[in-house]
């Protein structure tokens, strides 16, 4: 067993003392999970350690702690250079009461035995500590301290959590219903153990949950946003999602998203609109995309149940691309997504349903088309078109259209596409039309990169400087509209052409 230096010194520590020191939860389920035979090497991510010592008593063996909080948890700091043992929690043996909020203990008690700690747990599989043996530090020749290199563990298992790990089975300590009314958040975290670890939910556990679903709806919008994205960034992200439809919980998490459910489509795609969420999404765990391109390929098509017209095969979705990121943008913000991922999934469902020919292309359009989505995130728009293409079981994921528009988006990744890039600026143009700053000089700006976009090679000061000049001399509504031409994408156009290769 591979125990971290920082934690036999802390269990050493302890010990020492005369208190009794156990790593408990997750860090003894991975391990035991490394050693059974047939499952995967479960490295711990977090190491949790559980003590018949008091709060007070823990600090005062380990000055660097702090103890902020009413559940008896000591954060003690190491001089550890990996970031997950930087800070080791303690935690006293305790017990709790009721849950009348459904989310945290009316009062907490301490306990004076691990068997009693280990009753509060969640699942069995989490419900097992660990006494390290033969941990003990000897100081030989003022030389560093060493140790006995003959490190086991002795398991405390009341639950039987080892069988379940090895059965690969989800059960909770005791009456489930019991563990769910203390805790709501426990219905997720059964299907997120259920998912990262491919196991199955025990069937009284798994009856409980699809019961006692509703309860979700007590818990704070972080605290599932935190849960979803650990079963969004698991490599069986889509059986998750599947996991929390059938048991009755997406309702409270993702409505919007169940609602696709039955919502069929027309000729282009053998799913309705929640299995092609899925299925997208099942491809960019495949690729190990990113958050946020799992985020889109799971709702790209979110808006669609919204504005679906007809049925079979004439069904039509207009703009439900543009509805769709609105309805996005109202899930993330609700779960309390961060800006900046809120921002970028936005932004691809809004724009993933671009058209594409490569009979018509032009590098002006090419150009203007990384206008709109974006040059930084031109990889990520083919990656999410690549997750709805298998979404629609095509049979070809990248097809020539695909792989030649990222030839084109190299070709032209150098010219300028936005005012930034320009060889002029607004100081430039306020001391040459010796105006103050004001909104004039962006719609100048603007009007400047319009011509820029067809043209490149216009991209020279001297040049820029005359088409200043030509510009100012235009009414500001004449202004307005040649500068907002570069937001103008001539899509109804291009999708009336016959094409070839379509990127659809």
């Amino acid at each position: 067993m591979s125990i971290p230096e920082p934690i036999l010194q802390i269990i050493d520590k302890l010990t020492k003392a005369n208190h009794e020191a156990y790593i408990v939860g997750g860090c003894v389920r991975d391990l035991v999970l490394s050693e059974v035979e047939g499952l995967r090497d479960a490295k711990p991510k977090d190491w949790d350690i559980t003590t018949s010592a008091r709060p007070e008593q823990i600090q005062k063996l380990f000055k660097k702690s702090f103890y902020d909080n009413a559940f008896g948890t000591v954060g003690v700091i190491t001089d550890s250079d990996d970031e997950t043992l930087k800070v080791i929690e303690i935690t006293t043996f305790r017990t709790e009461a009721k849950y009348s909020d459904k989310r945290h203990p009316d009062k907490v008690e301490f306990a004076k035995t691990v068997e009693e700690d280990l009753m509060r747990r969640d699942f069995t599989i989490n419900a097992i500590a660990a006494e390290i043996r033969n941990t003990k530090y000897e100081v030989r020749n003022s030389r560093p301290a060493t140790r006995d290199p003959q490190t086991s563990l002795v398991l405390i298992d009341p639950y039987n959590g080892q069988a379940d790990l090895k059965k690969g089975i989800i059960r909770t300590v005791g009456n489930p219903d019991e563990r769910f009314s203390e805790d709501a958040l426990r219905l997720m975290r059964a299907i997120r153990f259920a998912t990262t670890l491919d196991f199955a939910i025990e069937e009284n556990t798994l009856k409980s949950i699809q019961k006692n679903a509703p309860l979700l709806q007590e818990i704070a919008k972080e605290r599932i946003k935190d849960e979803l994205e650990k079963i969004l960034m698991s490599k069986r992200a889509h059986f998750g999602i599947m996991y929390l439809a059938e048991t009755g919980l997406l309702k409270y998490i993702l409505p919007e998203f169940e609602r696709g459910i039955g919502i069929s489509q027309n000729h282009h795609h053998p799913f309705d609109c929640f299995y092609h969420g899925i299925a997208s999404l099942e491809f960019a765990v495949s690729e190990n995309y990113n958050l946020e391109l799992r985020l889109a390929a799971l709702l790209h098509d979110i808006g669609k149940p919204y504005v679906k017209e007809n049925l079979g095969t004439r069904s039509t979705f207009y703009n439900h691309a543009q509805f769709g990121a609105k309805v996005t943008e109202t899930i993330l913000k609700r779960l309390k997504f961060s800006n900046k991922v809120i921002e970028k999934v936005v932004h691809l469902v809004r724009f993933h349903l671009f058209y594409y020919e490569t009979d018509i292309v032009t590098e002006s359009g090419v150009r203007r088309l990384l206008v709109r989505i974006g040059k930084d995130n031109a990889q990520d728009f083919i990656a999410l078109r690549m997750c709805d293409r298998f979404g629609s079981r095509v049979p070809k994921i990248k097809p020539y259209g695909l792989r030649h528009l990222e030839y084109m988006f190299e070709k032209v990744s150098s010219d300028p596409i936005t005012p930034k890039m320009l060889k002029i600026n607004g100081d430039d143009i306020m001391k040459l039309l010796k105006i103050e700053p004001g909104p004039r000089i962006g719609l100048i700006l603007n009007a400047l990169l319009e011509e820029v976009l067809d043209d490149p090679k216009k991209n020279k000061k001297t040049l820029l400087k005359k088409m200043v000049q030509d510009f100012a001399k235009l009414s500001a509504k004449a202004l307005e509209k040649k500068a907002n031409k570069i937001h103008e994408f001539k899509e109804e156009k291009i999708a009336k052409i016959k094409a070839k290769f379509w990127v659809k």
